[in-house]
């Protein structure tokens, strides 16, 4: 989706301005939760990301980037991501992912959710719920990963292993994780599944954005005629995870959560450790 450009390790005073911009973005997607509804469109979703970014004095960095306009990208089931905001209706059941950013005082957010809508077919809204957290839980296979990790190569390793132990998904190849920081897509890449070579050393100062892409089906996917939202090729349904992980000398802090992500991390046997103030 945008160039990534170099990346430096980050200062401790800088791992806090970026924990202030990624929950800037935590905000925005707490506000946007609420509103996925049954006949909500994703234009007001949209209007609601940018004016819960207004009140927090920050910007949409996705409007930053070259021909887009909007503040999120909600990609609604067969979506999988990058999804533009307009005049679609929110339906009961259906699976709604939601991508956010948000730059404050020079620095990056950026996270994504997926939200199950409630209602519909029964079948379908369990089999959507498990692409769900298969997909959510892939990615703090992934953070915890991280906590012991030496190249950042050994997230996707991972992330991988996780989904494969719960059954068969399609892994967008395509789309992938990223360092963060002054820019929203730094390097280094951040893979969600296990290629060769290690990858960039994992030391203090290391941010990145570990965001898992899955479908209930194949991993092809079809641009839309917008030239912006991605799709299965056939017809699945998609699912989008992104959490913002800082690496300290004491272990490491999930940027996007006001615990640093412990809730979700005890389960893998990683306690996260708080920034430096």
């Amino acid at each position: 989706m945008f160039r990534r450009p170099t990346f430096d390790y980050k200062t401790p005073q800088q791992l806090l301005q970026l924990r202030d911009a990624a929950m800037a973005t935590r905000h925005v997607l707490d506000e946007v939760a609420k509103e996925i509804q049954p006949g909500a469109t994703t234009r007001h979703l949209d209007d609601v990301a940018m004016r819960t970014l207004a009140s927090d004095g920050a910007t949409a960095n996705f409007a930053l980037e070259e021909d887009y306009v909007d503040a999120i990208c909600v990609s609604v089931n067969e979506q999988i991501v990058h999804g533009i905001p307009g005049d679609r209706v929110i339906e009961p059941g259906d699976l709604v992912s939601v991508d956010a950013g948000a730059l404050l005082n020079g620095w990056n957010g950026d996270s994504a959710v997926t939200v199950l809508v409630p209602g519909g077919d029964p079948e379908v809204s369990a089999r959507r719920a498990e692409l769900s957290r298969v997909t959510e839980q892939s990615m703090w296979a992934g953070a915890a990963a991280l906590a012991s990790a030496k190249h950042v190569n050994q997230v996707g390793t991972a992330v991988e292993d996780y989904i494969l132990s719960q059954g068969d998904y399609g892994i967008l190849r395509e789309y992938i994780g990223h360092g963060i920081g002054r820019e929203m897509h730094e390097d280094p890449p951040v893979f969600n599944y296990h290629i060769s070579g290690r990858g960039a050393k994992v030391q203090p100062g290391l941010v990145i954005c570990i965001e898992p892409m899955l479908t209930d089906g194949t991993e092809d996917t079809v641009i839309g005629p917008d030239g912006w939202a991605i799709s299965s090729a056939d017809g699945s349904d998609g699912a989008h995870w992104e959490v913002q992980v800082a690496v300290t000398d004491r272990g490491i802090w999930a940027l996007s959560y006001a615990d640093g992500g412990a809730a979700a991390l005890a389960p893998f046997g990683v306690v996260p450790t708080p920034l430096a103030s």
